[in-house]
């Protein structure tokens, strides 16, 4: 029977260790209600990428929960705001502060309503687009310098329906598996962003792995 030290210490070498090179923010607001809302999309994605790579985003840290790991032999933050979607920048800068992380090496994930259910566009920087998650982190940062992954969750059935009441609906399931189906791809453009591979990236992320 192995030595319990010697097995810590294969466990130990098995894991990435030392501080965070980049995060990876997934946008959404924290409770059982908001689980599976459109809103949340962001969570959704983060919570599939941590089962990928095996992570738990269960500690409790910069008003946030998150998680460590390797993506691409980088050593990544995986960080849930618990902040509440419009004020998701002040943890985000927390935690950037704290390890001296540079806006573009934060990469953010969050729902958008103005793409189709599962359709993903990645860009290197710009505006919040009406989202108010990212529009709190560019003020936090005082950057928009930060590349995001936007999850499409679809548009209001009509202009004339609450935009709230919108965002804070849940997936149908047949929209449900749409969203899922697509996590693999948000995985795979990350591994190309941190790889060093930017314009992959986009052209994988933009046309859902069908390039």
């Amino acid at each position: 029977m192995a030595n319990i030290f010697d097995l810590f210490k294969s466990i130990e070498k098995s894991q990435p260790q030392g501080a965070p090179t980049h995060i990876i923010v997934g946008l959404g607001n924290p409770g059982a209600e908001y689980a599976h809302t459109r809103h949340n999309a962001g969570f959704l994605t983060l919570d599939y990428i941590a089962q990928h790579m095996n992570v738990k985003i269960d500690r409790a840290k910069f008003r946030a929960l998150y998680g460590m790991g390797e993506i691409s032999g980088k050593r990544v933050m995986l960080l849930k705001p618990q902040t509440y979607m419009n004020s998701s920048g002040e943890a985000v800068r927390e935690c950037a502060a704290y390890y001296n992380i540079e806006p573009q090496n934060i990469i953010v994930i969050s729902d958008d309503i103005n793409l189709p259910v599962g359709k993903m566009r990645l860009r290197r920087s710009g505006s919040d687009g009406g989202q108010n998650g990212l529009k709190s982190i560019i003020y936090q940062l005082q950057s928009d310098a930060f590349p995001r992954i936007r999850i499409g969750v679809g548009q209001k059935p009509s202009p004339e329906y609450d935009l709230a009441d919108w965002v804070l609906s849940k997936f149908s399931e047949s929209d449900q598996k749409i969203l899922f189906d697509e996590f693999s791809i948000a995985y795979q453009t990350l591994e190309k962003i941190l790889d060093g591979k930017f314009d992959a990236a986009v052209a994988l992320c933009n046309s859902g792995g069908r390039a």
